[in-house]
């Protein structure tokens, strides 16, 4: 075993933590067992960092993006969806602005860009505006408000669902600009809208804040727009077609055995 090698294991082993094996390397370090033991090691505690990241993201269940159908929107940049899911964004600590109307798949490409990010060992929250907000609106001291902000501008990639879905007055606008004001060219923010930024001012009433808040979301933005009608409505007529046909089989079948 070169010394190289042998360094690159006991790295490996300070990373891990694994002091005992350290403190008697000059016995153990050159036995067989040694990398295997790493490696395994290694393996299994990436593994829970993974699913503690996982539960912790609150990404919810989704379809992944081999299941998404590109042929029911009427409008999509495959290309453009394609890149941004490449996470090049983060490395500019830029931003994701998934704007259409309901049903389109937001909130699918939007799940998929916190998994990649997980994947890549970055921190992620998902949560919808309104949970977001209503948090922050229920704090009821200047220092509690300071400690739950550190909750949605923490972790590396923050994903809001859902802008536009209700309406607010403008103290929870007030809010929004502060998470986004204080992740503006730190940390990337993901939001899904099914509002045209001119009609923020209708989501956040009497918050003047709205143009403020909309320039540090677009500024080195990615702006994804889809266009089309609700998948989810797609997947009722089709369900409600299958459970007729279902029916009139069994009413022939009925009918054929009386």
């Amino acid at each position: 075993m070169s010394r190289r090698t042998d360094e690159a294991l006991k790295e490996q082993a300070r990373r891990l933590g694994l002091w005992g094996l350290l403190a008697n390397w000059e016995t153990l370090g050159r036995e067989s067992w040694v990398r295997d033991y790493l490696d395994t090691e290694d393996d299994v505690r990436q593994q829970r960092s993974l699913e503690r990241r996982v539960r912790n993201a609150k990404l919810g269940r989704f379809k992944t993006m081999a299941d998404f159908d590109w042929q029911w929107p009427e409008k999509i940049d495959r290309d453009h969806v394609d890149d941004v899911l490449g996470l090049g964004f983060m490395d500019e600590n830029a931003n994701v602005v998934i704007a259409g109307p309901n049903g389109v798949g937001k909130t699918t490409i939007a799940q998929n860009l916190g998994y990649q990010a997980l994947m890549k060992g970055h921190t992620v929250l998902r949560v919808t505006a309104s949970e977001m907000l209503n948090d922050l609106a229920a704090q009821e001291s200047s220092v509690a408000l300071a400690r739950r902000l550190r909750r949605y501008c923490n972790p590396a990639l923050l994903i809001v669902d859902e802008i536009g879905y209700l309406s607010y007055d403008s103290r929870y606008g007030d809010l929004l600009f502060e998470v986004v004001s204080r992740r503006h060219e730190l940390r990337s923010t993901v939001l899904t809208t099914n509002k045209a930024f001119s009609e923020w001012t209708e989501v956040f009433s009497n918050a003047s804040c709205v143009t403020a808040l909309i320039d540090r979301l677009v500024h080195r933005a990615e702006i994804v727009k889809i266009e089309g009608r609700s998948y989810r409505e797609k997947e009722a007529h089709e369900r409600n077609a299958r459970r007729a046909a279902e029916r009139g089989r069994k009413s022939r079948a009925a009918k054929a055995r009386s």
